[in-house]
């Protein structure tokens, strides 16, 4: 194989083994931290109990499940899905248990294969991160990361380490289950705090406009909302970094855009399935 094109598959391949593109946005390994924002936007209440912040979910349900395709380029690279897969209870609450995979496709598993899981407890009256974990097989490479989020005494726990933690922190994957139970408006951006691979970091998400699009899934109009993120080496973002949202009560992510160092990486829903919002 031409050096250029080995060169070319394995970025690809790369690309693929950071979580898939549905996983970059919200829970790639790779991110760092969220572009600051101003102290005013991000200031914190006084603690409060986790009991004392219902949030209204019309959005999803148990049942859910989401199907991507996922392209670098005009090329398909690998499929993804996000799944909520049942309620549960947890620290003696109701929770969604919600998994994504991300698998790379035939051709690129000859060069790399990816199979990666990850897994979110999600509280199902406040909408925030109880637990969190990554099982990654990326080539040869092995690992499973997992914490503990205590939403009482506001702190993380991974493994022998206990960090302080503002209330109601969210993970990688379950900000984007809270950012679809919000009210979208065109112009403004939603804060929330995020806690991912040891560090807090306060997330931004712009609404910018109200689109329709096509995609394999069908025609929707869709809000488009982009998370200010920041990351390193390969993968650091330009700046262009875009999620569609249905404008709708759903809120589902239809089309995902990144623009990274080496081209651009896409996900583009080909199926779903609705979850059942009375299964609480």
């Amino acid at each position: 194989m031409p050096r250029k094109s080995r060169l070319q598959v394995t970025m690809i391949a790369l690309l693929i083994g950071a979580g898939l593109v549905p996983l970059v946005y919200f829970a790639t390994a790779n991110i760092e931290r969220a572009s600051a924002a101003s102290e005013a936007a991000v200031m914190q209440a006084e603690p409060v109990d986790p009991l004392d912040r219902p949030i209204d979910n019309v959005a999803f349900g148990v049942g859910e499940k989401l199907s991507f395709d996922v392209g670098y380029g005009f090329i398909n690279a690998g499929t993804a899905s996000m799944e909520v897969l049942r309620m549960i209870e947890y620290e003696n609450r109701p929770a969604y248990q919600i998994v994504t995979r991300a698998r790379s496709n035939g051709f690129f598993s000859t060069f790399y294969k990816v199979d990666d899981r990850v897994e979110s407890i999600i509280d199902a009256v406040g909408l925030f991160s109880w637990r969190f974990e990554k099982h990654l097989s990326e080539g040869s490479y092995r690992a499973v990361r997992k914490y503990e989020l205590d939403q009482r005494q506001h702190r993380a726990i991974t493994g022998s380490d206990t960090l302080e933690v503002p209330p109601f922190v969210q993970d990688p994957l379950s900000v984007l289950y809270y950012l679809r139970t919000q009210e979208l408006e065109i112009g403004q951006s939603i804060y929330m705090d995020n806690f991912t691979d040891g560090e807090i970091y306060p997330l931004e998400v712009r609404i910018l406009e109200r689109e329709r699009v096509n995609v394999k899934a069908g025609t929707f109009d869709c809000i488009v909302v982009e998370p200010l993120l920041q990351s390193v080496g390969v993968f650091k973002h330009e700046g262009s970094l875009k999620v569609w949202l249905t404008d709708d009560r759903l809120k589902m992510p239809v089309l995902m855009k990144s623009k990274v160092l080496v081209g651009s990486i896409t996900a583009e829903l080909t199926d779903y399935e609705l979850g059942d919002l009375d299964a609480f």
